[in-house]
């Protein structure tokens, strides 16, 4: 059955051996955009699909009973994750089995062996049931879907390091793109717009001129100006020196608290928490929130309260004074209180070799844009923290095998126990403990790594087409002036951590306080920071007081 006449469609797939009808009848409204296929048992859905899949076509969403005549449910998801591994996964057992077949089922849940676990409609418009469908379809449109409307061209003759990058800030900032060949129809009208003879790659965002771009920045500006030109000749209360979750959730309180807000950030909204695929512990978002979805809903909701956002700028100096001046790689701004959210970059892993094919196959980071082109190859991912777990998940929907190497005997010191069972559970992922990598090669592309065992120093070169390092992070800081006290390591003090000396009366600054007074540090940045998305949030959003109490 269908709603559409493009035969290659999306497909939801309806598995029940007792209720298809009454399923069919819940998920008529999604037959517009999605072809409905029902199967009476697992056995008849992997016929569906298999037919589904020979004409070109794919699945975006499985939903099935809690109970199916052929075999358990849990095992039918594994079998058709194996034909169609990026799809959704649902159950939606009617009202008499939802609460006896739950308990048994959650544990699935939390193993990722399947999405979601909702109870089937009794009546019309349910819309917490359709809600929950929804947010599972834009999932898999906005990772799995090859976008069919663009918000970004990208002219380019092939795909380098440079046109990854800005793929993966137009990513990460929320802009469906493509890539265009100048010789393509697309790429000609593009580059005709553009005028003269541009150099590429050529980018074309919305309805604006095509510029040529020689750097991500180029775009950053393309899209939101330079501060010079985005008139912040006066004073502001509050300057905000990095947009991940720690400073957007400071740009989000303190603006809806009356204070005139800029938020400087040198790359894409989001921080490293924008690259994150699914973020499953964030409180409120029981099925989960990709970094970068939850990036622009702050975002969008500091806009809301009336903060200016540059983007792309990188703060170089900041003077301390009354007011703080920020230079900026553009200009400046004038700020009575200065919030260091900056967070850290990814540690270089300084095998040269590989170093040199950053962006074409070596990502730093979980460069979500390049999962897809991993289909049927073999990714490694390097790093043992919750990022590289979210990562690893991420590619095991597309790659053949994914192959997570960290220095430590194991996962359990540095990732949450959820992504570690999720990872156990998923056969396509494997841990391989105290394993580092030491050399990498390719034509032009990521081809072949060789990894070294640090307890017997065996050597295996084997075949790689994608490397992703979210090693240890080193803080983002080095613009700071020298009366901003750091640790050790570089990171920046607060409270009770700063040099006794520098106390005032005996007392030391507020939590969030560093030594210069009027300005703060949050989020990874911080020395002793625990590096989580809703503990940086926290510190972002409770800083907010401390300026307050600093202002007046």
């Amino acid at each position: 059955m269908s709603g559409v006449d493009d035969v290659r469609a999306p497909a939801i797939v309806l598995v029940s051996g007792d209720v298809a009808d009454q399923l069919r009848e819940q998920f008529w409204r999604y037959s517009r955009e999605y072809e409905l296929h029902i199967a009476g048992s697992c056995a008849e859905a992997l016929r569906v699909t298999r037919s589904i899949l020979d004409t070109g076509s794919t699945v975006a969403l499985f939903v099935s009973d809690s109970r199916l005549p052929d075999d358990d449910v849990l095992n039918a998801f594994q079998q058709w994750r194996a034909l169609v591994p990026t799809a959704r996964r649902l159950v939606a057992p009617p009202y008499e089995r939802f609460l006896v077949d739950g308990p048994a089922l959650r544990p699935g849940l939390a193993e990722g062996k399947y999405d979601a676990y909702l109870l089937m409609p009794r009546g019309v418009r349910d819309e917490e049931f359709h809600q929950a469908v929804s947010e599972l379809l834009s999932d898999w449109g906005s990772t799995a879907a090859d976008p069919e409307v663009f918000a970004a061209s990208i002219v380019a003759e092939a795909h380098d390091a440079l046109v990854w990058a800005i793929r993966d800030y137009l990513d990460r900032m929320g802009f469906p793109n493509r890539l265009c060949s100048p010789a393509s129809p697309e790429g000609r009208e593009i580059l005709a717009r553009a005028g003269g003879t541009p150099s590429l790659p050529v980018v074309s965002v919305l309805d604006r001129t095509p510029v040529s771009a020689s750097s991500v920045r180029d775009v950053a500006v393309a899209l939101y100006g330079v501060p010079d030109k985005l008139d912040v000749s006066e004073v502001v209360d509050l300057a905000v020196v990095g947009a991940g979750p720690a400073g957007l959730a400071a740009a989000v309180y303190g603006s809806s608290e009356g204070l005139s807000t800029v938020v400087i950030e040198a790359e894409a909204i989001g921080g490293q928490a924008g690259s994150s695929s699914m973020i499953r512990n964030y409180l409120g978002f029981l099925r989960g929130i990709s970094g970068m979805r939850l990036a622009q809903r702050a975002r969008n909701q500091a806009l809301r309260f009336g903060t200016r956002f540059f983007t792309g700028h990188d703060v170089v100096v900041l003077a301390p004074g009354r007011p703080h001046t920020l230079e900026t790689t553009d200009g400046r701004v004038l700020a009575r209180a200065v919030i260091v959210a900056s967070g850290v970059r990814y540690n270089r892993l300084r095998v040269e070799p590989l170093e040199a094919l950053v962006g074409l196959g070596v990502y730093y980071g979980a460069a979500m844009s390049t999962a897809r082109e991993m289909s049927g190859s073999d990714a490694f991912v390097v790093g043992g923290g919750n990022s590289a777990g979210q990562a690893a998940v991420h590619l095991a929907r597309y790659s053949r095998s994914v192959t997570i190497l960290i220095r430590r005997p194991s996962l359990a010191e540095t990732m949450s126990q959820y992504l570690i069972r999720e990872i156990e559970s998923n056969p396509r992922i494997t841990v391989e403990p105290r394993t580092h990598v030491v050399d990498g090669g390719g034509d032009g592309h990521l081809g072949w790594l060789t990894t070294e065992r640090l307890d017997t120093g065996e050597r295996i070169a084997r075949p790689a087409a994608g490397l992703y390092l979210l090693l240890g992070a080193s803080p983002h800081c080095s613009w700071l002036p020298p009366e901003v006290a750091l640790d050790e390591f570089g990171f920046v003090l607060t409270g009770r951590d700063v040099p006794p000396e520098t106390w005032t009366g005996g007392l030391p600054p507020a939590s969030l306080a560093t030594t210069v007074p009027g300005v703060f540090a949050v989020g990874d940045v911080r020395s002793g920071s625990t590096k989580r998305v809703a503990t940086a949030a926290g510190e972002g959003a409770s800083v907010v007081s401390s300026v307050h109490h600093w202002l007046s």
